[in-house]
């Protein structure tokens, strides 16, 4: 049985992984719901699986890995269902959490100032904003390539699409993004 294997301590999973799979998946998935579901069921799968675990690896990489899996067979779903409703990614829209993903990315601060912390309160939502009023496919190619770092035969491969073609979705993405930022935040 998977508990007994000796390799991995998967009583000890929830308390040592949890928040770090969480962290993973809501940067990926931008939703607070399926962040936690796709843990879950990382979980689960790894149970499953346990005996497969060779030690060759962290139990936290492995998880990952499967975790990784789980988010590409979210996006394969949400894909996959025509006429569907657009789908909207959100950012962390609120809480101590709000725009995590993006400030992991910009340069520290200069000073902690109030006014400079607004500053970026204001160009965090106004970023949002524009990925969001992107069209769906180049939405989620975006998030996917650029934010969450997909490789590009992953993303070609999950999402049925050429690389010539997810190329011309990035452009297209980067300058709908550049208009908007420019109309909306830098001319204002």
């Amino acid at each position: 049985m998977a508990q007994n294997t000796p390799l991995l301590q998967t009583d000890k999973w929830v308390d040592n992984y949890a928040d770090y799979l969480y962290n993973y998946a809501i940067t990926r998935v931008n939703n607070n719901e399926v962040a936690k579901d796709l843990v879950q069921e990382t979980f689960f799968a790894g149970i499953k699986s346990a005996d497969n675990f060779k030690g060759k690896s962290s139990e936290r990489t492995w998880l990952i890995s499967i975790l990784k899996r789980k988010i590409i067979d979210y996006y394969r779903k949400i894909n996959s269902k025509k006429g569907q409703a657009e789908v909207r990614m959100n950012f962390y829209n609120d809480g101590d959490q709000e725009g995590t993903w993006i400030e992991e990315r910009i340069p520290q601060p200069w000073s902690e100032s109030a006014n400079h912390n607004i500053e970026n309160d204001e160009l965090r939502a106004q970023l949002e904003e524009c990925i969001d009023g992107l069209p769906e496919k180049y939405g989620i190619v975006f998030r996917m390539k650029t934010i969450q770092e997909f490789e590009t035969e992953e993303i070609c491969n999950e999402l049925d699409i050429t690389s010539s073609n997810l190329w011309v979705m990035i452009h297209r993405a980067r300058t709908q993004l550049r208009k908007c930022m420019e109309d909306n935040w830098f001319n204002s």
